[in-house]
């Protein structure tokens, strides 16, 4: 399959490029696409005509995108339109990576692809404009929420391992609770849907739950390491833009449609320590 891919050089574009190695890859990242110039895209479009695509590039700075909303705005719908149009147009299906921040983080249960959202922030709110537009413009699309994502490059997991290197003890948030999720299960899962026709919306974690400061712990605890972490409340981190407490995903339309291939976020971690 000929796929073109955005955001090739994040986290999960890399691990995509891994594992979209017996397909055709069109690997594009800012410096060489930008997906908010319709005039360039529709272009880039005509010119590789890609059957499907990977949908990684997006405005992730969650607080950034407080104090600028226009750029997330720009990032996040605007580009989803276009990517969205050059599919319609070449005939191309579409993977839009989208993000746990569509909910409010109000709920004790877990969250399934067609619940109620509500996003607090520019960023959730921005990802969710942009998902109704992919949904509005393009039928052949899957729209993949996730969450605490992790890969190579910067990610809690490597800023952890940093900070125990540097310090005696850490101070890690214990009240909100979520589900790491490897980029290596997500890209799985991905290809697995661009095998089918299963279009929709799906949410695409690994399995199981825990706080930022679990997630601390387990990670020093498989890579050997003796690290003081302090359990600390949200309250005790002020930040621009607010963080949902609870954001757990629930992956029921990927087990219920292709099956779920996912793992235990346990297990992922222990690869990743490994690789």
């Amino acid at each position: 399959m000929r796929i073109l891919v955005t955001g090739a050089n994040g986290q999960l574009g890399r691990e995509i490029a891994k594992q979209g190695q017996d397909h055709e890859l069109m690997l594009t990242d800012v410096d060489t696409l930008d997906i908010t110039d319709s005039k360039a895209t529709m272009s880039l479009f005509r010119e590789v005509r890609p059957q499907a695509v990977i949908h990684c590039a997006a405005y992730t700075n969650v607080d950034g995108a407080e104090s600028d909303p226009d750029r997330a705005f720009s990032v996040n719908v605007i580009g989803a339109q276009n990517m969205a149009a050059g599919c319609l147009e070449t005939g191309a299906r579409m993977v839009y990576v989208s993000t746990d921040y569509v909910f409010d983080g109000s709920s004790s249960k877990l969250y399934r692809e067609f619940d109620v959202v509500n996003p607090q922030t520019v960023y959730g709110r921005t990802k969710w404009q942009g998902e109704e537009i992919v949904r509005q413009i393009l039928g052949r699309h899957y729209i993949m929420r996730t969450a605490w994502l992790y890969g190579d490059g910067n990610n809690f997991v490597r800023t952890m391992l940093r900070l125990a290197g540097e310090n005696p003890s850490l101070r890690v948030v214990h009240d909100q609770v979520g589900t790491p999720t490897s980029t290596v299960d997500l890209s799985w899962a991905i290809f697995r849907l661009l095998a089918s026709d299963a279009y929709g919306t799906y949410h695409a974690t690994c399995q199981g739950k825990c706080s930022w400061y679990e997630f601390a712990c387990e990670i020093f605890r498989q890579a050997g390491k003796s690290v003081e972490v302090v359990p600390v409340t949200t309250a005790e981190f002020v930040r621009p833009a607010k963080r949902p407490a609870y954001s757990v995903l629930d992956n029921y339309m990927l087990r219920m449609s292709v099956g779920d291939p996912i793992r235990n976020w346990q297990e992922s971690l222990s690869e990743y320590l490994e690789r």
